[in-house]
């Protein structure tokens, strides 16, 4: 039988779920090492200058001529980096013939010389300035039929100080909350996606635990299933629908094979009766024609049990049916000098049973309580609105037969007759087939049978008829 630590590897929705968080970790330490790259590469630099300068072009204001003269606001606020930093950062305007026509406070002096000027074409571009690289980029623009380029330009120091002082502290701070709340976010999201998803599989599970002897016709349902799930659960019923024509098969040859041996043992038992040789013969030849009836006849009534469409279900009187059995077996109680007593709730107690089956469950205990009692004593038959019992003063069952109580073809070594020793096991189908669960204890002295009807209504149960042992 697997551990509970096996079971737990072996889920499916762990296993899902551990892959999820895989991959989220991993697209973190992915996103780690690129944003890592980028800082160190100087990356930022080719993609965030251009968008500055694009940005800075879109915010040009122009005089009446068509001149530009400054900024929008929003972007004369920041006149104070490029005042304070008049050697680190710049921009300036010019037009298509190379004039400046607009230049921050670093003046001329920041950019190169005419001869090493960057190129007045849309794009990034580097120079030397006071022995330190700067990066810049040029954005064209258009305003009234004409051309004009703006630069913007910052020194590498100045973008390695913002980036890895400001920029790389705070993104790995950013990264890490969010690599948090995605892990516990996405991770009740699965947890609870991959739960919903797995139900029709747990009740699937479900209905295939409750499938028995007793319901061989039931069959999974698959509207619910994933279609992924579902040629799993087609092949499941197919299993079920063979199973149930084996055991079919095998519950009508057992019928059958008891119906034509019933014939055959009643010829041969009248041939013996006429005989006229020796009556020892005779009586032991009839005591072996008796014995294989009876097991013929239990055989019969086995089969009969087994079967839940043979049942047809009313509100019974327990006390009428008990009464009945008690009635039917009166001569062999006479015979081996036991008494039978019925007590039972004032005013009659009801059950859902099927009458003959009730009758028959009756009867083969109380049939065994007379087999086992002492001569001179009494088996006692009591009804309860939940349960009956019937107890004998007998020696009861010793500790090592006591799991085999129910078995077929068992046989007690203290009991007077030859039977069949499927008695108790007929009891076991019946109670079954009624939901009804049928237990043994010592009773110190004798064997007390308990039936009660509050069974577990899942019949696929191991425990829904079991033998019990109370000290």
């Amino acid at each position: 039988m697997p551990s509970a630590k096996t079971i737990r590897l072996n889920s499916l929705l762990l296993r899902v779920l551990l892959a999820y968080v895989a991959g989220v970790i991993l697209c973190i330490a992915l996103a780690v090492c690129a944003a890592v790259v980028i800082v160190q590469k100087d990356l930022l630099a080719g993609l965030e200058l251009p968008d500055r300068a694009a940005s800075l072009a879109e915010r040009i204001k122009f005089d009446a001529n068509g001149s530009p003269v400054g900024f929008e606001a929003g972007e004369a606020d920041m006149d104070w980096l490029y005042g304070s930093l008049p050697s680190e950062t710049a921009y300036r305007v010019l037009d298509a013939a190379g004039n400046v026509a607009l230049l921050s406070r670093a003046g001329e002096g920041f950019w190169p010389p005419e001869e090493r000027a960057p190129q007045l074409m849309r794009g990034g571009f580097s120079f030397e300035h006071n022995g330190m690289t700067v990066h810049g980029a040029t954005e064209l623009i258009e305003h009234r039929d004409k051309v004009w380029y703006l630069q913007y330009a910052t020194s590498a120091r100045l973008m390695s100080l913002i980036h890895h002082k400001f920029a790389l502290p705070l993104m790995g701070t950013v990264i890490g909350v969010l690599s948090v709340i995605l892990i516990v976010t996405f991770g009740l999201c699965a947890y609870f996606t991959l739960g919903y998803a797995l139900k029709p599989l747990r009740d699937l599970s479900k209905s295939a635990a409750a499938i028995s002897t007793r319901s061989l016709q039931a069959r999974l349902q698959t509207d619910t299933v994933p279609s992924e799930i579902s040629p799993l659960v087609d092949s499941f019923n197919q299993a079920l629908e063979r199973l149930e024509r084996g055991y079919r098969l095998q519950q009508e040859f057992l019928a059958n094979a008891a119906h034509e041996l019933k014939t055959p043992l009643a010829l041969i038992r009248a041939q013996i009766e006429l005989r006229d040789d020796d009556k020892s013969d005779r009586d032991s030849l009839l005591g072996d024609v008796e014995y294989m009836t009876r097991q013929v006849q239990q055989l019969l009534v086995l089969a009969e049990a087994s079967e839940a469409r043979n049942y047809s279900f009313a509100a019974v009187a327990v006390q009428e049916v008990a009464q009945e059995a008690v009635t039917y077996l009166r001569r062999m109680a006479d015979a081996a000098e036991v008494r039978l007593t019925v007590s039972g709730a004032a005013g009659g107690v009801r059950w859902r049973a099927d009458r003959g089956a009730l009758f028959t469950l009756l009867k083969n205990l109380l049939e065994n309580a007379i087999q086992h009692a002492p001569r001179k004593s009494d088996v006692s038959v009591e009804i309860l609105s939940d349960e009956v019992t019937i107890r004998d003063l007998g020696p009861g069952v010793d500790a090592a037969q006591w799991p085999r109580l129910f078995d077929r073809f068992w046989r007690g070594a203290h009991r007077r007759d030859h039977g069949a020793g499927l008695g108790l096991a007929i009891c076991q189908e019946i109670a079954l087939a009624h939901d009804w669960l049928l237990t043994a204890e010592r009773a110190d002295p004798g064997l007390r049978f308990r039936l009660s009807r509050d069974a577990a209504s899942d019949p696929a149960s191991a425990t829904a008829t079991r033998t019990r042992q109370r000290g």
